[in-house]
């Protein structure tokens, strides 16, 4: 019988296991999570012949490599790596064949910070509240992955995609533009610190993780020395804390906090903010 599964060999910085989330559990204290540019993870579940939902793998900077136990197709997208099989180069961004006991390997990313790899069945650890999702804040769902760990791998859905053309992925942010929605919290800054968010320029702090997308740039001042009580969050709330520097929530963000939400960032921009790399330029530009 085919060994449907696959061995970590090289685990990467960051690689976790994700879907599409686990969306609806706020009022248990459990985030959504999933994958962070869920566009990519769709696109690249497309290309194999699974659901767009099925679980794959999000590496983070530096990619990582595994062995299939079995001849399995992969896609990998995302940001842009070099792709490897069994030390020859491999295309990225569409179909592509590994013969069972091969090291397919994804190199440090060129441009974006994460890359999915998708593999044709999708990656069937056992779910958690009805995904496969790693939670890195409530620790729910598969641990990142470790050198030696096995994965296991579904049944084909369908065949690959045929593709006789370069697949258009989404360009990857040399500059972050997020529209926000002001409120619920804006009054509480002050005239001076919402024109410095719609106006000012922020930048992308290497402090950022799959919680939030964390900024470098002019603090935001508040209009008083008031507590706020603990609320409920949303993704893409930007939040402000105590250095005045604000936070844009991602998947994992938790479903509460103590400090003032300024605006909610658009979700049709959240997945270039998956890929912003540290020091890229930030602008909010606000909407109504």
């Amino acid at each position: 019988m085919t060994d449907l599964a696959l061995a970590v060999v090289r685990p990467g910085a960051l690689t976790t296991v994700q879907d599409a989330g686990r969306p609806g559990h706020a009022h248990l204290g459990v985030p959504r999570s999933g994958a962070l540019d869920l566009p990519a993870a769709r696109l690249a579940n497309r290309l194999v012949g699974n659901p767009e939902g099925a679980a794959v793998l999000e590496t983070t900077l530096d990619g990582c490599a595994v062995r299939p136990r079995c001849a399995v197709t992969v896609a990998v997208g995302g940001a842009h790596s070099p792709v490897t099989v069994d030390g020859r180069p491999a295309p990225w961004g569409a179909p592509l064949r590994v013969p069972a006991g091969a090291v397919l390997e994804v190199g440090p990313a060129v441009r974006g910070v994460r890359g999915y790899m998708a593999f044709a069945g999708g990656i069937t650890v056992d779910p958690v509240l009805g995904s496969r999702s790693t939670d890195l804040l409530s620790g729910i769902g598969p641990a990142p992955l470790s050198a030696g760990a096995v994965l296991p791998l579904g049944p084909p859905a369908q065949p690959p995609a045929r593709v006789d053309v370069q697949v258009p992925w989404p360009a990857l942010p040399a500059e972050l533009v997020l529209r926000v929605r002001l409120g619920p919290r804006d009054d509480w800054f002050t005239d001076t610190a919402l024109r410095t968010l719609a106006r000012g320029v922020f930048r992308v702090s290497s402090a950022s993780n799959r919680i939030g997308l964390r900024t470098d740039g002019p603090p935001l001042e508040r209009a008083g020395s008031r507590e706020l009580p603990s609320e409920g969050m949303v993704l893409g709330a930007v939040q402000v804390p105590p250095d005045g520097r604000p936070v844009v929530f991602l998947a994992d963000h938790p479903t509460t906090g103590g400090y003032p939400v300024v605006g909610v960032v658009d979700g049709r921009d959240l997945p270039a903010a998956a890929q912003a790399v540290p020091g890229t330029a930030v602008r909010f530009v606000t909407v109504r």
